[in-house]
């Protein structure tokens, strides 16, 4: 009977984790997020510019301007 073990057994690909917008758990649908609300509010944030990933910084001459 190699095909009867109980589904307790069986490990997740991925650990629940709570959703990054509210906290409650995660649905498989949305991973990482509850919903699709959550998922679309995360994806504006990046769309508008609220999370942003720093560059490297921008050197500037005596004078005040960028060497670009």
């Amino acid at each position: 009977m190699a095909g009867s073990e109980a589904p307790d057994k069986i490990t997740p690909l991925r650990p629940k984790r709570p959703c990054p917008e509210c906290g409650k758990p995660s649905a498989r649908a949305f991973y990482p997020f509850c919903s699709r609300r959550c998922k679309d509010i995360d994806l504006n944030r990046w769309l508008s510019g609220a999370y942003a990933i720093p560059g490297p910084p921008i050197e500037e001459d005596e004078d005040g301007r960028s060497s670009e």
